[in-house]
């Protein structure tokens, strides 16, 4: 999905008004119409796209809201969807300029329906997004596990009455927290992120431990066959401290924070 956003943001080589709403980037629906296609009167165009296609103003309202959002003038009222609402819209705007984006989507759509028949091109996928980034390969295979060790956690969660989204959040909270001593915010602020993944600029030991912590915690669920948010709370609390346990140990034969501000993707000299 980050590349999806960065390619919107920036489509054409013309940038695209954006803002954060709801923990996600959602852009200006004016800015993607002006140019894909070049109208005069973007505002106008997409009043009658809404009524060439009955379906997409039915539900407009639920793709579409209006968000203050940073422009010449200070900061504006603008139609912003997000990434989903934009596929939508941009599948009923009828344009020459469109056409080279909805041929992207439709790659983008395929390439997810194979690796949803087969999960291992979904990995090689990801594997080569990290290898073009610059990342090498010692990290990559770390990140790759902590992958499969994340999917493994969440899938007992949701066995065992978490809720997506809400809890899955607190939960991680709870194991981070214990870990290193900084929920998550806390540490992508430590670190000077702001929507990008954690995971993805931690160092090697850092990853090791949050591994560790996620891993604990699965096992421990198993162990104790919780059930319901409060009691894997409890365990995401015991898993996360074994792995805050086994930082200070090692801190204290490095004498040395594990805990670091720099990371693989705004520290360029880091990358091989």
């Amino acid at each position: 999905m980050e590349k999806e956003i960065q390619q919107i943001a920036s489509f054409q080589g013309k940038k695209i008004r954006k803002t954060v709403y709801n923990k996600e980037w959602w852009f200006s629906v004016e800015d993607i119409v002006l140019i894909l296609t070049g109208s005069d009167d973007p505002k106008q165009y997409i009043n009658k796209l809404r009524q060439r296609d009955p379906e997409l103003n039915k539900g407009w309202v639920q793709i579409v809201h209006t968000l203050k959002v940073d422009t010449g003038g200070g900061k504006q009222g603008i139609n912003c969807s997000n990434v989903e609402g934009l596929f939508r819209i941009i599948q009923s705007v009828s344009s020459p300029k469109a056409e080279p984006f909805k041929r992207w989507l439709a790659k983008v759509g395929y390439e997810r329906m194979q690796e949803i028949e087969n999960p291992e091109l979904a990995t090689k996928r990801t594997r080569l997004l990290y290898k073009l980034k610059g990342y090498p390969e010692d990290w990559i295979e770390k990140r790759m596990r902590g992958i499969a060790v994340r999917e493994e956690l969440t899938d007992e969660w949701q066995k065992r009455g978490a809720k997506e989204n809400k809890d899955y959040e607190i939960l991680t909270s709870e194991i981070s927290e214990a870990t290193f001593g900084l929920k998550p915010a806390e540490y992508k602020k430590l670190k000077g992120l702001k929507k990008e993944n954690l995971r993805d600029h931690m160092e090697d030991l850092e990853l090791i431990l949050t591994m560790l912590g996620e891993r604990t915690t699965t096992e421990i669920h198993r162990v104790n066959d919780s059930f319901g948010a409060p009691k894997l709370k409890d365990d995401a609390r015991a898993g996360g401290s074994i792995a805050g346990s086994t930082r200070k140990q090692i801190e204290r034969k490095l004498k040395r924070s594990i805990v670091s501000k720099s990371n693989y993707l705004g520290d360029k000299k880091k990358i091989k």
